[in-house]
């Protein structure tokens, strides 16, 4: 069963170790640039800023999963987007060796759960189109293209496309 849980402060560096491992398919897909800038972006401690929760997923005691919940008013993007009205999902990073066993849907689901607790009405999130089986994921869950909040971060032609839900 997996369990779905606050990360503790000790398994940050593992979840960010992870994450760049998760990510890593994707690097042959973008130009070197891009994977730089991708690449420290999910290392970073970013995800520990502005009250950013990061939620882990557990199987057989093991960490398989992570997810960062960034508060809403956040400009998590660093001056490309802009802070938006509703809480943002960053960084959602399933260990290769996991995956096809519903990790992501549970981490995502947690992320509606305590926004929607927390009274919120929409939660957002970014995506690139070279990480096709995400932007499935999100659009199965109901997650629509919202065109004004793209950006394309690395000038590379790569557009970072965003993403919506009604709660």
């Amino acid at each position: 069963m997996v369990l779905i849980r606050d990360a503790h402060e000790t398994e940050l560096e593992l979840i960010r170790k992870q994450r760049v491992e998760a990510y890593d398919e994707h690097k042959n897909k973008i130009s070197s640039n891009h994977w730089k800038g991708l690449r420290t972006a999910i290392s970073s401690k970013a995800d520990q800023e502005n009250g950013a929760m990061i939620f882990v997923a557990e199987l057989e005691g093991e960490i398989v999963g992570s997810i960062v919940l960034c508060p809403e008013k956040t400009d998590v993007y660093r001056g490309l987007v802009g802070s938006s009205d509703y809480p943002e999902i960053r960084m959602l990073a399933v260990d290769p060796h996991a995956r096809g066993k519903g990790i992501a849907p549970l981490l995502i689901e947690e992320c509606l759960r305590r926004s929607k607790a927390r009274g919120c009405t929409h939660i957002g999130l970014h995506t690139a189109p070279f990480m096709e089986t995400a932007m499935k994921l999100y659009q199965k869950l109901g997650f629509h293209h919202v065109p004004e909040h793209d950006f394309e971060p690395a000038d590379d032609g790569v557009v970072v496309k965003a993403f919506r839900k009604a709660l």
